[in-house]
């Protein structure tokens, strides 16, 4: 492709595990960063089944190679057919795809295995049949490469985050709430070295387990169970003190820390406390906001220099009135102006799909993707890998 305008799909799979979002994407070369417009999104959710499937295999202690081959090739198909559907809803020539993956295992620090210490992930999805299905080029598997530098290999957000949002006189702070909750600092008038970028805790993942396990639905629309219930102090008081907490940036999380186990634990604790599952919810949901806001005041806070800060809310959170009520008493305190990306011309739950498309871009132009200072990675490097059609 030449330095032109082109229209990129990005597809994301969250730590929710729900389904896939999709972002059709005009990206245009400029001469400091390029500029995209976002064409149209869709939301797909995975059929009942898959989604059993791949809640099971994820962090799973013992399961057939068999399992873990099929479910690959199954979700290429998913991500094939999200694609298919959305091109028959928005008639536009697509000119490429970035496709993130369902995430199976991140382990984003250094642990022994086979004699040897290093880290590693693994996100599901067959590129070469999201290519053939859909004719498009794809590019996949983009967090390998930022960890072979040294880097977590997440979050990879942060790069749409500073050409969309920077800012010459006004901080941002780019708060993504999905299963893990992750935010990105954008310091006025600041350069990309200069952001912060580290995932805050969970996000929906414990809320969306409490809802599902105790109430039998999904998820806690606009946050009304919780809105019910009384957070357990006590409880909360106890979860705050998990060491992830204390761990500078950059830090990244997963179901490896918040998944099912977690959730279990904390569900016990509730009980132990309150006969009443709206109190679980309440309690869960204080905690992924207080656990955000206090990652903002320690370790963001002071690089915002005193400038005013809009503090911009995507994710499927953002659309929770109840933690977007309890964000805004935690955060507005600490100078902070709540608002949706919404408001900024990008769906909220739009905004991680975009960010892949752009990376997919950038990937296919041979320039880096990621952001060494929100990865820790030791350089710049080109994301992922290219499958043609």
């Amino acid at each position: 492709m030449s330095a032109k305008a082109r229209i990129v799909a990005g597809l994301m799979s969250g730590t929710s595990a729900d389904g896939i979002d999709v972002a059709l994407v005009q990206i245009t070369p400029g001469r400091k960063k390029p500029a995209l417009t976002l064409l149209a999104h869709e939301g797909f959710p995975y059929p009942a089944a898959l989604r059993s499937a791949v809640l099971a295999a994820m962090n799973a202690r013992s399961i057939p190679t068999a399992e873990l081959a099929r479910l690959h090739w199954r979700l290429g198909l998913e991500y094939a057919g999200a694609v298919r559907k959305t091109l028959a809803r928005h008639r536009v020539k697509l000119d490429l795809i970035g496709c993130h993956g369902q995430t199976l295992y991140h382990q984003a620090t250094r642990e022994r295995y086979q004699a040897r210490s290093f880290a590693c992930t693994w996100q599901l999805g067959e590129a070469a049949v999201i290519a053939h299905k859909t004719g498009v080029p794809v590019v996949s598997n983009f967090r390998p490469a930022d960890m072979a530098a040294g880097g977590q290999g997440a979050p990879l957000v942060p790069l749409l985050d500073y050409v969309l949002f920077a800012d010459a006189k006004r901080g941002r702070v780019l708060q993504n709430i999905g299963g893990i909750a992750n935010l990105t600092a954008i310091p006025a008038g600041s350069a990309p070295d200069a952001l912060i970028a580290f995932d805050t805790g969970p996000g929906n993942m414990v809320v969306d387990w409490l809802a599902q396990k105790l109430f039998a639905k999904p998820y806690d629309r606009n946050g009304a169970i919780a809105a019910h219930g009384r957070i357990l102090e006590a409880v909360l008081t106890t979860e705050l003190k998990d060491t992830y907490y204390r761990l500078k940036p950059p830090r990244t999380a997963g179901r490896e820390q918040f998944g099912r186990e977690y959730a279990e634990r904390f569900l016990a604790a509730c009980k132990a406390r309150s006969k009443s599952p709206e109190d679980a919810l309440a309690t869960a949901t204080a905690l992924t906001a207080e656990t955000i806001a206090r990652s903002y005041a320690r370790f963001v806070a002071p690089k915002m220099q005193g400038h005013p800060v809009d503090y911009i809310v995507s994710g499927g959170g953002a659309r929770n009135k109840t933690l977007t009520a309890m964000l805004q008493n935690r955060l507005a305190p600490l100078g902070c102006a709540l608002a949706s990306s919404d408001n900024f011309g990008l769906p909220v739950e739009a905004k991680e799909a975009a960010a892949f498309a752009l990376l997919a871009w950038q990937t296919w132009h041979r320039l880096p993707g990621n952001v060494p200072a929100a990865t820790g990675a030791k350089t710049p490097v080109i994301l992922g890998q290219v499958t043609y059609a």
